[in-house]
């Protein structure tokens, strides 16, 4: 009878020592797997941050470029003004995916290469002397575009 009532209790208590491991084990597993989904959303936030910043600042350039030809070849105030209030608006539209890239990314190299694109690109207004200036600012616009991709992109990938 003791032999029975030993071999019960061991029973029961390896039963709850392995309900206490298991369970341990489903909470770390789902403990992994919330930082795994995390660490993906973030991501995809600092990609799209990336993307949209590139393409805001893409657009703002083509604005640019453009209100800087009308400008040039002395196209009709009306003309000038519309592009101007295009500008306008694509300049704005850089401010928020930069300021989610600023507090998404904390790399300084990132940030640095952001802020050279967009300053090259806003230095475009600067450029409205000759064909020549204009085009030189946009190309400079562009190599800092092409910068700033490779710099995120090298920092996407070590992420």
């Amino acid at each position: 009878m003791v032999i029975a009532l030993v071999t019960t209790a061991i029973a029961v208590v390896g039963t709850l020592l392995g309900a206490i491991v298991s369970g341990r084990f489903q909470e770390r597993s789902a403990e992994r797997s919330v930082q795994a989904s995390r660490g993906e959303a973030v991501r995809r936030d600092c990609l799209g941050a990336v993307t949209d910043l590139a393409c805001a600042v893409s657009d703002h350039r083509r604005a640019m470029w453009m209100r800087g030809d009308a400008v040039l070849k002395e196209a009709p105030s009306e003309r000038i003004e519309a592009l101007r209030g295009e500008s306008h608006m694509t300049r704005s539209g850089i401010t928020r995916p930069l300021v989610a890239l600023r507090v998404l990314i904390e790399d300084q190299e990132v940030r640095e290469a952001a802020v050279t694109m967009i300053t090259l690109t806003y230095a475009i207004r600067q450029a409205y002397t000759s064909t020549s200036e204009l085009t030189e600012a946009r190309e400079a616009a562009k190599v800092a575009h092409d910068l700033f991709v490779d710099v995120a992109a090298r920092y996407m990938r070590a992420a």
